[in-house]
C-alpha cells in the first residue's frame, strides 16, 4: 500500500475517532490475549459497530491490499487473532457489535451480534426461560463471533456438542467485503453444500463473522453437582461410563482434576478450603442437570454408592445448594488462574478416545519425566469428550530465558506420544499461528490440498488472517 496514513484517514472518516485507534497506548489491549502472549503491533484497530461497516472496512482492504486480523474476545490462546510482528495487519475488532437480535422462545432460537459477550447471550436467554449452553472459564469475555471461529468446546461438549453444533445460521462478511446472509433459523435445512460450517473452526481466516443464529435448550430448573476423590485414571473413566449409562443425557459436566490443581486453586483463591478430610491423587468433578419431575439427588446417589461398591470412589462432596455447587465449580475456574501464576509453561488442548486416557496418561507422563523428572505435570480435562489438557510447568529454578526452547522440546516429545494414540494436537482451542508447524506436519498432502483450495477460493489475495491454520499465501 502506497500511502498508509491517507488508507486510515479514510477509514477514520468511515469509522468516526471512536472508530479507529491508532494510537500505540490506545491499541495495547488489543495486542495481548489472556494467557500474556503478545506478538506485534497493528497497523490500527478499527472497530465498526455494524455488518455493514464491517463489509466496508473489509472492501477498502481487500482493494489497497491490507492484511486483516478479525479479533474478538482476546480470550485465545494459540495467538489466531493476534496482529503480526510487522506491524502491516488491520486489527478488526468486533467488540462494538454487541445487539441481541431476536429471541424465539418457542423456536428455541437467538440471533445476536458476533461481538456479543458469551455471559450476555446466557443471560438474555434465562430471561426467556431458556439456555444457552456453551460454557467457558472466559466466558465473561470470550465473544460469539470468536466462539464460532474457533469452533469453542467447554465443559458440556458431553452433552450439547461443540459451538458448530449450536448454531443454526450465519451472516459473514468475505474476503473481498461481501456480506453473505444465511441467519436461518431452521433446525432442518439439507439444501445442498451446508457453507456456514467452513467458517466454524476456520479462525478467521475464510470471512470475518458478524452475526449468527443460536440454537437454545430448555433452561434447567434443577442441577446437582460433586466432587469425587478418586484412587486413579482408570477409576475416573470406568465412573464415567457408569455416569454415561445410568445418567444418560442428564450428565452436562464430567472433569478429572489432578490434586495438583486443587492445590493451585486453593493458593489463587484462598477462600477455597480442601474440600475433603484427605488428599486424593485424581478427583471427578461432575454435574447433573435435568428440567421437570426428576430426583437427582437420588440418581447421583445411586450412582456414587455403585461407585464407592466397586472402589472406583474413595470419598466425596455433594453440594446441597447454589451455593455450595458454585464453590466446588470455584476450584475448576481458580486452578486455571493458579496455572498462569506459575509464569511461562507448556499448555496442551488434546484429545484421545476416550478409553484410551488412561493409557495416554501414563505413558505420556513417563515419557515427559524420562525427558526431566524436575518439570511438573498437570493433566487435566473433560473426560466425556476425551479432552485432555496436558500441561507442564518447567523447574521453578530455569531462567525465563531458556524456557521457550525446553517447552519446546517437551511439546514435540508429548505430540510424538500422541500420536501412537491416533489422537488431535487441538481439540478445541484451534491451530492459530503456535500449532501451525504441528499441523502441518501431521496433515495427509491430499486434505492439504483441499484446504488451501478453499482458502483460495475463498481468499485468493490472502489477506484475511494470514498465517493462521496455514502458511501465508
Amino acid at each position: 500500500m502506497s500511502d498508509t496514513g491517507a488508507f486510515l484517514n479514510e477509514l477514520e472518516a468511515l469509522l468516526g475517532e471512536r472508530g479507529l485507534l491508532r494510537d500505540s497506548a490506545a491499541m495495547a489491549r488489543y495486542v495481548s490475549d489472556w494467557a500474556g502472549a503478545s506478538l506485534g503491533t497493528p497497523l490500527a484497530v478499527a472497530r465498526p459497530s455494524s455488518a455493514e461497516e464491517v463489509a466496508e472496512v473489509v472492501r477498502r482492504c481487500h482493494a489497497q491490499g491490507v492484511a486483516m486480523t478479525p479479533q474478538g474476545g482476546h480470550s485465545g490462546l494459540v495467538a489466531g487473532a493476534l496482529p503480526a510482528q510487522d506491524g502491516q495487519e488491520l486489527v478488526i475488532s468486533l467488540e462494538r457489535l454487541d445487539r441481541v437480535r431476536d429471541i424465539d422462545p418457542i423456536n428455541f432460537t437467538m440471533t445476536v451480534d458476533a461481538g456479543c459477550i458469551l455471559e450476555n447471550v446466557k443471560r438474555a436467554a434465562w430471561e426467556h426461560d431458556c439456555d444457552f449452553p456453551l460454557s467457558l472459564g472466559a466466558q465473561g469475555s470470550c465473544q460469539i463471533g470468536g466462539n464460532i471461529a474457533t469452533n469453542a468446546g467447554g465443559l458440556n461438549v458431553l452433552r450439547y456438542g461443540m459451538m458448530r453444533e449450536l448454531v443454526l445460521g450465519l451472516e459473514v462478511v468475505l474476503p473481498d467485503g461481501r456480506l453473505w446472509q444465511n441467519l436461518t433459523a431452521l433446525h432442518k435445512d439439507n439444501r445442498g453444500y451446508a457453507l456456514q460450517q467452513l467458517f466454524m473452526g476456520s479462525e478467521g481466516t475464510l470471512g470475518i463473522v458478524t452475526g449468527a443464529v443460536l440454537k437454545l435448550s430448555p433452561q434447567p430448573t434443577q442441577s446437582r453437582s460433586a466432587l469425587l476423590g478418586m484412587p486413579s485414571v482408570q477409576a475416573v473413566v470406568d465412573l464415567y461410563t457408569l455416569a454415561r449409562r445410568d445418567c444418560c443425557d442428564l450428565l452436562t459436566a464430567f472433569e478429572l482434576i489432578p490434586r495438583r490443581c486443587i492445590e493451585l486453586a486453593m493458593e489463587a483463591t484462598p477462600t477455597l478450603n480442601d474440600p475433603m478430610d484427605q488428599p486424593y491423587p485424581w478427583y471427578v468433578l461432575m454435574e447433573v442437570a435435568a428440567t421437570g419431575p426428576i430426583d437427582l439427588n437420588v440418581l447421583l446417589e445411586q450412582l456414587l454408592e455403585t461407585g464407592m461398591e466397586r472402589e472406583l470412589v474413595l470419598d466425596g462432596a455433594l453440594a446441597g445448594s447454589d451455593a455450595q455447587a458454585a464453590q466446588l465449580w470455584q476450584f475448576r475456574e481458580s486452578m486455571l488462574e493458579g496455572q498462569r501464576r506459575r509464569g511461562e509453561h507448556l499448555r496442551t488442548d488434546l484429545s484421545v478416545p476416550i478409553s484410551k486416557l488412561p493409557a495416554f496418561v501414563s505413558e505420556a507422563s513417563d515419557a515427559i519425566a524420562t525427558l526431566d523428572d524436575e518439570c511438573e505435570i498437570i493433566a487435566y480435562g473433560h473426560v466425556g469428550d476425551g479432552n485432555l489438557h496436558f500441561n507442564i510447568l518447567p523447574p521453578p529454578t530455569m531462567a525465563d530465558d531458556e524456557k521457550k526452547a525446553y517447552l519446546h522440546t517437551l511439546e514435540t516429545r508429548l505430540f510424538e506420544v500422541l500420536d501412537g494414540f491416533d489422537g488431535s494436537i487441538s481439540a478445541e482451542h484451534g491451530i492459530g499461528r503456535i500449532k501451525r508447524a504441528a499441523y502441518l506436519e501431521r496433515l495427509a498432502p491430499t486434505e492439504r490440498e483441499l484446504l488451501e483450495g478453499i482458502k483460495t477460493l475463498f481468499d485468493p489475495k490472502g489477506l484475511m488472517n494470514p498465517g493462521r491454520i496455514l502458511p501465508p499465501g
